[in-house]
């Protein structure tokens, strides 16, 4: 398949050497910023283009690949023809493309990805189309690139984008502020590197609410105090983990609770 591809960031970089590894061709490459458009080109033998009245007719694919709050207005400068557009948003409607093709759709990776990486995570997709036959075009382009690929509406998406933000923004400002507690009291953060991977890990084989541990699980009650009298002179995740301790006591014994 030809594609084209508007964006040279992060998304854009990760799709365009999966499309690669998968014997797809990128034609053109289009940014903001001219000078990413042709590193990006230059990486996957593609042609840079500066402006969206370049792109070529010829192409069965066009991604939109450029951050959530800038696609509608790319989309409304886009006349497309022949080509299926697709954006790669989690948190956008489908219908911001409905002007700009005739057939439309999303590809939404629903993973981290960095531009600098040497390698590919493994990278689920969420699909859309605004006909069935776009619909499974769009789901048998996904199958192509990926193992995991689903059907899903802008509802369902949206639900998953926030999902998505917990299990990974969440957890890694707990981490960031864990390392900087580390750092504060001369503890190597790199000794819970096997524990971070070891936890995530038990997810392949069993569900989250059974695999629970912990102080709050137990409703050890005199283990909290200690770790909350650690952090009173540390408003910030004293209050973290005070909000998480009540949430994961809520869950498991129902009327307990916190109480300070």
């Amino acid at each position: 398949m030809n594609v084209i591809l508007l964006g040279s960031g992060n998304t854009a970089t990760a799709l365009a050497k999966l499309m690669i590894q998968h014997e797809h061709r990128v034609v053109q490459v289009w940014s903001r910023s001219f000078a990413n458009a042709q590193t990006l080109a230059g990486e996957t033998g593609a042609e840079a283009i500066r402006s969206l009245s370049q792109i070529t007719a010829d192409a069965d694919l066009c991604v939109l690949a450029v951050s959530d709050d800038a696609v509608a207005d790319i989309a409304a400068q886009l006349h497309l023809r022949k080509s299926v557009l697709v954006h790669t948003a989690g948190s956008v409607s489908i219908d911001v493309l409905k002007n700009a093709s005739l057939n439309y759709g999303v590809l939404y990776p629903l993973q981290s990805l960095r531009k600098e990486a040497t390698s590919l995570p493994g990278i689920p997709f969420l699909t859309d189309g605004n006909t069935n036959e776009v619909k499974v075009m769009l789901y048998d382009f996904a199958k192509q690139l990926s193992g995991k690929v689903a059907f899903a509406d802008d509802d369902q998406r949206l639900h998953m984008h926030l999902a998505a933000v917990m299990v990974s923004n969440f957890t890694n400002h707990l981490y960031a502020v864990t390392e900087l507690f580390c750092k504060e009291h001369q503890l190597p953060f790199s000794m819970l590197l096997p524990l971070i991977q070891n936890v995530a890990g038990r997810l392949e084989d069993g569900n989250a609410f059974d695999l629970q541990t912990g102080p709050a699980r137990r409703n050890d009650a005199a283990t909290i105090q200690k770790h909350l009298d650690l952090l009173k002179n540390n408003e910030q995740l004293y209050q973290l983990y005070q909000t998480i301790t009540n949430s994961i006591l809520q869950m498991y014994h129902k009327k307990e609770e916190l109480r300070l």
